[in-house]
Formats: C-alpha cells, structure tokens, sequence
C-alpha cells in the first residue's frame, strides 16, 4: 500500500481496481483514543463512554416530527429487511426516513451496519464487524433500488478502519450495479476518510458519482470529543482532492454541540477554499443517555442566517434546518 501522506499514489500511476488491492487484514495493534486523526490504528480503541447525568431535555416544538407510517412506507421497509439491507435512515434514526422514502431517495449503509469508530453522536453500533466483504451486497442494493423506485440513491457506510483498503471496492461495486439496474437514477456517496488511503479513495472516485459526500460532522476544536478517531485536516483533504477531479462536492456538520457561531463561519471559509459546493447544516440530537448531551436547541432563525452567510460566503447552496440531515432533500442537490 502506498504511503498515507504520499500524493504520487493518486496522480502517477493508474488507480487500483477492485480485486488489485489485497484484501488483506492489516495486522493489530493496542492503540487509545487520541483524537489526532493517526491514520495507523488498525484496533479498535477503548473510548470511554461520556459521563452524563443529563436527561434529553423537552424539545422545542420546532423539532416535533410525525413518525412515518402507512402502506407505502411498510413496503419499503418490508423491501430492506427482504434484502438485509441496513439503511442510516433506520440505524442513525433519523427524523426525516418517512418523507425521504416517499420522496423517491433512501440511503443505504453498505460494509455491516458495525462501525469501528466510536464518535460520542452517532447511534450506529460500535466494535468489530464481521470479517471479509460481503460481495453480494452490491446487488442487494441495485436491486433494493430498482422495487423501491428510488430516483436518488445514497450510500454510505460505516468505517471499515481493520482493513486496507477501508471497503471502498464494495462502494465501487455498489454505484456500477445500481447504475446497470436503475439507469437515470443519480448516485450520491457518503464516504469516510478511509483513513488517508488515497488509493482506496480513487476506487470511489473512478466510479463517478454524481455527489461525493463526506461530512466534517463539527468544529476542529470539537473533535476529540465529537470525533475522537477522525481527523478536520484529513476530511478536507477528502473534499479538495473530489473536487479536484471533478467531482460534485458535500459535506455538512451538527450544530448544539457547544460550537461558537464565529467558528462555523470559519469553517465555511475552509469549505469555500476546499471547493464544496453543498453544505448540510442539522441540529444535533442526543440518541441515548451514552451519547454527548445536547448543548443547545439552536432556533430556526439562526439556521436561517447560517444559511445565508454560507451562500454569501460561495458555497453554492447552504440545507439549513434543526432537521437537516446529510441526506435531507439530496435529490435537489445533484
């Protein structure tokens, strides 16, 4: 495998394919959670748990959302579960999994639905998935798109951080067989960092999706708390090189996590300068009692200014909203 910090890997030599980067296991190692982003932890550290007291406090009515139900919306399910197929609309439990589906896209989270990071927002499973890829995957998906006549699909995944090539040949594999099953229906990926691998990257980047999405989720002073295992300068370096090939570029971010409004406007400054063109901005919510506390309900009106501000800054188009997620209203985005 190339070097991690090396740019020749993705401007010299033809990119790798699948099958020609070793589906190897790299070997183990004891590492802790030092939140600077090293790209070499192949084991899956022990974090602690955050300590809270707190109890969710009563959400402000701004953030009630009707829970999806009826014929249709049991279909789909019934499709995904038919397909053992894990969606991040269901797994992520988001707001919005009712209105997405019926509006035609749906995410799917590809490599297991075991995560082996352990950032303190996220309600995906953590620990050590299952060994190997599952090449079936791929059509599952293709097919999973087709009945449910998805317009726009997305997909993601959770890290793969125990393998090399962090299972971007199953991204490639998945946008070439749902391209082959559902022509016209556009393609958005949410990738991870891949730990910095820019060779298992351009396997994702040959493909071509119309959207690359990969999401900075807070603020660089944040993330040892938010993010412990990731890293801000890398995540750019995900959008820069996407954008420099071409590529449709997003990435979005939480806000109540105890970020200050001047630090948001620098990070649209870095995404400006990194050329992404879409920004997703969410409220946070807490999904357990294990999970980082909401620091704040950030009103709709300030969703609105980011939103502005963004735009004014050069990001083509801000989604603001308390429930704005990564793929809320994707279809427009293409």
């Amino acid at each position: 495998m190339a070097d991690n910090n090396s740019k020749s890997s993705r401007s010299g030599s033809r990119p790798r394919r699948p099958g020609e980067i070793a589906l190897k296991s790299v070997s183990r190692e004891p590492i802790s959670a030092t939140g600077d982003g090293d790209p070499g932890f192949f084991e899956l550290p022990v974090v602690e748990a955050p300590v809270v007291s707190n109890v969710k406090g009563k959400r402000p009515d701004w953030l009630r959302v009707r829970l999806p139900y009826g014929e249709t919306y049991k279909n789909l399910v019934d499709i995904i579960d038919t397909h053992e197929l894990h969606t991040v609309c269901q797994s992520a439990r988001c707001p919005n999994m009712g209105e997405c589906w019926t509006a035609g896209t749906a995410t799917f989270m590809i490599l297991g639905n075991v995560c082996t990071r352990s950032c303190g927002f996220c309600a995906v499973l953590t620990g050590r998935p299952d060994e190997g890829l599952d090449w079936d995957e791929p059509r599952r998906v293709a097919d999973a798109v087709r009945l449910m006549g998805v317009k726009h699909a997305v997909i993601t995944s959770v890290n793969r951080d125990e393998r090399e090539d962090g299972g971007a040949p199953i991204f490639a594999e998945t946008i070439r067989q749902v391209r082959e099953t559902t022509p016209g229906c556009s393609i958005e990926v949410l990738i991870p960092d891949f730990r910095g691998i820019w060779d298992a990257l351009q396997l994702v980047l040959d493909e071509r999706p119309e959207i690359l999405n990969h999401n900075v989720e807070t603020v660089p002073r944040l993330y040892r708390r938010v993010r412990p295992q990731a890293s801000y300068e890398r995540s750019l370096e995900v959008l820069r090189i996407s954008k420099e090939q071409g590529l449709r570029t997003k990435s979005g971010i939480m806000v109540g996590l105890g970020e200050q409004d001047d630090e948001v406007l620098a990070l649209m400054d870095d995404f400006v300068a990194n050329g992404v063109d879409v920004m997703t901005i969410g409220q946070y919510l807490q999904p357990t009692r294990m999970h980082l506390p909401v620091e704040e309900f950030v009103h709709p009106e300030k969703f609105a200014w980011f939103k502005e501000v963004g735009e004014a800054k050069g990001i083509e188009h801000v989604e603001s909203g308390p429930l704005v997620r990564s793929s809320y209203h994707a279809e427009q985005h293409v």
